[in-house]
């Protein structure tokens, strides 16, 4: 796609995007960039700025554009919905809202079978934590350290990330263990000696924080806000078998993982092979259309005690645009090529490591992949400045990408599923050049 800009013009509108901004948006919605990137169009794995230059995708809107920007398999059917039925609430059931229920239930793993809908991967949590009170009897909620889980009150509860939580965050109820972050044990052992220790905590956590009984234990099956981190292997089915000692239910929050991006699953609780009695989802579940999802088995969302309704939750167009989402994910095999291209990735990312002192770890699967930055391999010591100009660097060469962790130093990247190697040796090029130039 080539679109002739006037520069001078286009300037002038950057500039009054960025004032407007400043004067009208919350100043907590902070943005990437020194000078903000002023996004005016997109397609496939590229966006353009309002000043027209190109750029490679390798964030995806936060791990949410799955199948490509405006991929017309979705967006056609979205046009169509919209011309036929935008609107009506909870309140009418119709066909679009069903038709993705029992495609959730066909591809969710275990006996996960009845849907809530809403808006997004707060909200999910949200009702996950509600819904394991009302079905359980219980209060007590488990959550980990360096988890993410939105931006209600409740679900800044749930996360445990300083940065997020400069709001008066009163935990009532809410208990956090140790989080499964290999490459900075909170134990400092080592895996695999440490005998998975992290996991647990998640009992100690409930014997001594805790009522002694828990409705659920809820945490991200990869902690994407606090870096990509990825738990041992044997991890969850350990918590899985703690969890249901104590009374809980098992709650996979899968708003970053689901929907094919860890490779060859739909979900990433799937490559631990636990069955959860609950998922939350959002992002990728639409391809950037805002939706939310809560699935549970039928004996839990059978629990819900009282009426509820979702105004927008269900909605038609958003129910068509999950439904094609996935319809892609599945015709293009996008599964498989998740974990390939993941796997290509992965190992030019961990040939960057091998030239470069500054990436102290590389970790992910599939198309979730993340590099943390430190100033020294031995000390570990985070590198959040130089986390910054890279960031910068890749931009100046025409590539985006993510951060996160707890200190600002992990590189996240997260392309959408159907990208191919060129599109990675694209990418890689511009982060080698990128990490050349950091000072």
């Amino acid at each position: 796609m080539i679109q002739e800009v006037d520069k001078a013009q286009a300037e002038l509108e950057r500039k009054e995007v960025l004032r407007k901004h400043k004067d009208y948006i919350f100043p907590c919605v902070t943005n990437y960039y020194a000078e903000p990137l002023v996004a005016d169009h997109a397609k496939a794995q590229y966006v353009w700025d309002i000043e027209g230059k190109r750029y490679l995708d390798f964030f995806g809107g936060i791990l949410t554009i799955s199948v490509g920007h405006c991929n017309p398999k979705v967006t056609t059917k979205i046009k169509e919905q919209i011309d036929r039925l935008q609107h009506t609430s909870t309140v009418y059931p119709n066909e679009q809202i069903v038709a993705l229920a029992e495609k959730l239930a066909q591809i969710t793993p275990g006996r996960l079978q009845k849907s809530f809908f809403c808006n997004s991967g707060t909200e999910a949590d949200e009702t996950a934590v509600m819904l394991a009170r009302m079905s359980t009897g219980h209060f007590d909620v488990v959550a980990l350290r360096h988890g993410y889980s939105g931006h209600s009150l409740l679900a800044k509860s749930l996360t445990a990330h300083a940065p997020y939580r400069r709001a008066g965050i009163v935990s009532v109820g809410i208990s956090h263990a140790v989080s499964p972050y290999c490459y900075r044990c909170p134990l400092h052992l080592t895996y695999p000696s440490c005998g998975v220790a992290c996991a647990y905590d998640v009992e100690e956590t409930i014997r001594t924080t805790t009522s002694g009984s828990i409705a659920a234990f809820l945490a991200e099956t990869i902690q994407g806000v606090g870096g990509f981190i990825v738990p041992p292997r044997e991890y969850f089915k350990i918590v899985f078998t703690i969890v249901k000692k104590y009374g809980g239910l098992f709650v996979a929050d899968e708003v970053q993982t689901g929907f094919g991006r860890t490779g060859k699953k739909w979900f990433g609780i799937e490559h631990w092979q636990v069955e959860p009695d609950m998922i939350t989802g959002a992002k990728g579940m639409a391809n950037g259309t805002p939706v939310g999802l809560c699935i549970a088995t039928p004996e839990v969302a059978d629990g819900f005690k009282g009426m509820t309704i979702s105004t927008f939750g269900g909605n038609p167009v958003t129910s068509v645009a999950a439904r094609a989402t996935i319809e892609v994910i599945e015709e293009d095999k996008l599964l498989d090529n998740c974990d390939r291209v993941g796997a290509y990735l992965r190992k030019k990312l961990e040939a960057l490591q091998e030239k470069y002192p500054l990436i102290g770890d590389v970790r992910g699967m599939g198309l979730m992949q993340g590099l943390e930055l430190v100033k020294d391999r031995k000390t570990k010591e985070p590198a959040p400045e130089a986390t910054v100009q890279l960031m910068e660097r890749c931009r100046a060469h025409g590539l985006l990408i993510g951060k996160g962790g707890l200190f600002g130093n992990v590189i996240r990247i997260s392309p959408p599923l159907n990208i191919n190697e060129s599109d990675v040796d694209e990418a890689v090029q511009a982060m080698d050049k990128s990490f050349a130039e950091v000072k």
